[in-house]
């Protein structure tokens, strides 16, 4: 069968672009490997509706409403290869089969990469942040920290006082000049050059290399991001370079540089979050139809 579209990851923007082609009667494909960059989080906040839910709930309520459209079908399953064909793309999975489409959407998503901490990784999502505006208001303006972990620090460290008073954890490796410590102590952010050795507690407890404890409410950071799949590599998608790292360049109505091929989400965002996926992939899922009306130019 060809398909109109194929759709490499089911998250919220892969959904929200299927959904947009799928009221458009088009046959849609979506294959999916099922691991959501906010599986780790308890709850989802900021996206209109949804404030407060469990990001299962969300993803699964999509789900359920996208897979009323009889023109979608619903594979899980990892993407392995895609290649240009005559009539489109033809993608190979897991499991040796492949699937033909007119057109290609990449909304993989991206994998976080963290410090090698002890106690980090267990408490990422859950006392462990890098987006304030999804996570820092339920932290009740308790004490906060900013862990340096990129050259992203001063923009973290200047933001976060919004949520509750903030101490910079620099792991003695980032140095804030002059300036920057007066725009820092303005904000009333404390500046702690001693290297956090691990995290533990309830919350976040910092255990410090000179044997200090510092108990805080919640810990931010920014993590190295990698694309989850690496379909856009083989592709040769052009890529730009973000705080976080790579992501893959689209235009402003989500087409990548490889014609016939969008991408959407956290794979084509510098930063996101659950409703900037949505909306991504609502322009990505409205430009493959127009597309495929009008040709791609």
């Amino acid at each position: 069968m060809l398909h109109d579209a194929l759709i490499i990851g089911g998250s919220y923007a892969g959904m929200a672009a299927a959904l947009q082609l799928a009221r458009a009667r088009r046959q849609v494909l979506v294959v999916d490997a099922g691991q959501r960059r906010n599986r780790f989080a308890a709850h989802s906040h900021g996206f209109l509706t949804q404030d407060g839910e469990t990001p299962d709930g969300i993803a699964a309520r999509a789900r359920q409403q996208l897979l009323r459209y009889p023109t979608v079908t619903w594979i899980g399953a990892t993407a392995e290869t895609a290649a240009i064909v005559d009539e489109g793309f033809t993608l190979r999975l897991e499991d040796g089969s492949q699937r033909h489409g007119r057109r290609l959407v990449l909304a993989t998503g991206v994998t976080d990469t963290l410090p090698a901490l002890p106690g980090l990784r267990e408490r990422w999502g859950i006392s462990v942040f890098l987006c304030p505006y999804c996570d820092g208001y339920e932290l009740a303006q308790g004490p906060l920290g900013v862990l340096a972990t990129s050259d992203a620090w001063f923009h973290q460290a200047m933001l976060i006082p919004e949520w509750g008073p903030t101490t910079l954890f620099t792991q003695g490796r980032y140095h804030p000049d002059d300036e920057q410590r007066a725009r820092l102590a303005a904000r009333g952010v404390a500046i702690e050059a001693t290297p956090v050795l691990s995290v533990g507690g309830d919350r976040a407890t910092l255990q410090l290399a000179d044997g200090r404890a510092v108990a805080l409410a919640g810990l931010f950071l920014v993590p190295r991001t990698d694309f989850a799949n690496a379909v856009a590599h083989g592709l040769g998608c052009a890529l730009e370079e973000g705080p976080m790292g790579r992501f893959l360049r689209t235009d402003a109505r989500k087409a990548t540089s490889v014609p016939g091929v969008f991408a959407c989400g956290d794979a084509a965002r510098a930063a996101g979050s659950v409703s900037l996926a949505v909306g991504d992939g609502a322009m990505a899922g409205a430009a493959v139809h127009q597309s495929l009306v009008f040709g791609l130019g």
